[in-house]
């Protein structure tokens, strides 16, 4: 079957091109993929090529697809498949999966099973190890979302401090305390704010940084607070004494939980910094560096409790849990997205996505579309007709991407 994608063959060696994926056997499953969200993960994996754990050897022969935070529709299923999905199913994934021991995942390890490409078959192993979840909620884009909110779910649910006895832990962020998101004006920064104010034990308090004028803008207006939770959001660039000035927001007291969205020596040090007794500091954005230092108090961790952690990915229960709060409304995840495109858009983006402003690029699989900035419709719809729907459809969601927005984009555009 020949379908159209993008696969990588080695280090910054990604291509769009149409390839045969096979016949699909009796113990998989096909599928149209219709939205893939694109991650920093697929960039830092294409960076390195083999040398990621999740990327076999020998792709430069036998490339993998890249993409894992995408949603598809079930083409068919066969014979002997096992899954309870069925033609017309709407679905999206787990991407980490262990397999022989060995962490493998669509996107990364597969070479007819990942995000960016027009139609895929699902191997037996996936089906068999339950990491396809069945999505019933409104739009596609959204079912696409439920992986990094997932990966951030994870991350807070992985948060510790210490029980009376100074040795039992308490899992999860302190409750009623003061958070702060480093780096947080992103997508991944901005959804970690809103996951934890929908967690059971929320801080009272979160404070979001970031040094990019447009993208605290963005944090300001979009960052809704919710459940009794007071957000601040600050532009920490120019600041001389960046710790001293979280500090003062946080009351002259330290603060619980840190979460850093940033691989940076710098960024690490505020979190050092401003951690209070008994915290706990989250290193939820993995460098590609192996060798990948920064300095840390630990006289700290050993006479101030401090505790030191990192996390990456979720796991089922933290897809089913983003599941529900996406399609509940619980969670609104329309504010991360940025960006369109179609796939003929993926290879560029995926290679230059740290150096493109604004959140998520968002792809759709099926359609040809250079990638393109919900801030830029209005403009582009003065000389084509469908930017200008889609300007005014997204202008009456808060200038937010939506389903309907999606659906005229799926009716309008060109076809890949």
């Amino acid at each position: 079957m020949l379908v159209k994608g993008v696969r990588m063959y080695g280090k910054s060696d990604l291509r769009f091109e149409t390839f045969d994926i096979g016949e699909m056997g009796e113990e998989e499953l096909l599928a149209r993929v219709v939205t893939d969200s694109l991650c920093m993960s697929t960039h830092k994996a294409a960076l390195q090529g083999s040398d990621h754990r999740a990327v076999p050897d020998g792709i430069d022969q036998n490339p993998v697809v890249v993409g894992h935070e995408f949603c598809a529709v079930v083409e068919k299923v066969g014979a002997r498949a096992a899954t309870d999905l069925r033609v017309g199913d709407v679905f999206t994934v787990q991407p980490k999966m262990f397999l022989d021991g060995e962490v493998r995942g669509p996107g990364y390890s597969f070479a007819a099973y990942g995000g960016d490409i027009t139609y895929i078959r699902v191997p037996r192993e996936a089906l068999e190890g339950n990491y396809l979840l069945p999505y019933r909620g409104k739009g596609y884009f959204r079912a696409s979302l439920t992986e990094p909110y997932s990966c951030l779910i994870s991350a807070l649910r992985a948060q510790y401090h210490l029980a009376p006895n100074h040795k039992d832990h308490v899992m999860g962020p302190r409750a009623g305390g003061c958070m702060a998101v480093l780096a947080g004006g992103g997508p991944m920064g901005m959804g970690m704010a809103q996951c934890a104010m929908g967690m059971e034990n929320r801080p009272e308090l979160i404070v979001v940084t970031d040094v990019d004028a447009q993208r605290v803008q963005r944090a300001r207006k979009l960052l809704v607070p919710q459940n009794g939770v007071r957000v601040e959001v600050v532009d920490t660039s120019g600041v001389e004494d960046v710790p001293a000035l979280l500090r003062q927001i946080a009351g002259g007291r330290g603060f619980d939980d840190v979460m850093i969205m940033a691989p940076v020596p710098a960024v690490i040090a505020q979190a050092d910094a401003i951690s209070g007794e008994d915290s706990c500091i989250s290193f939820f954005a993995g460098p590609t560096r192996k060798d990948f230092f920064a300095p840390v108090n630990f006289y700290d961790v050993h006479y101030n409790d401090k505790h030191i952690l990192g996390t990456s990915g979720g796991d089922i229960g933290d897809m089913r849990e983003a599941i529900e709060k996406i399609s509940s409304g619980e969670i609104r995840a329309e504010v991360m997205v940025s960006h369109i495109g179609g796939l003929n858009a993926v290879t560029d983006t995926t290679l230059r996505l740290p150096s493109i402003p604004g959140a998520k690029k968002l792809i759709y699989c099926g359609l040809d579309l250079p990638l393109t900035a919900i801030a830029d419709f209005a403009a582009l719809g003065e000389s084509d007709p469908m930017f200008a729907r889609l300007h005014r459809i997204c202008e009456a969601h808060d200038g937010l991407w939506s389903e309907e927005a999606e659906a005229e984009l799926l009716k309008s555009a060109r076809k890949i």
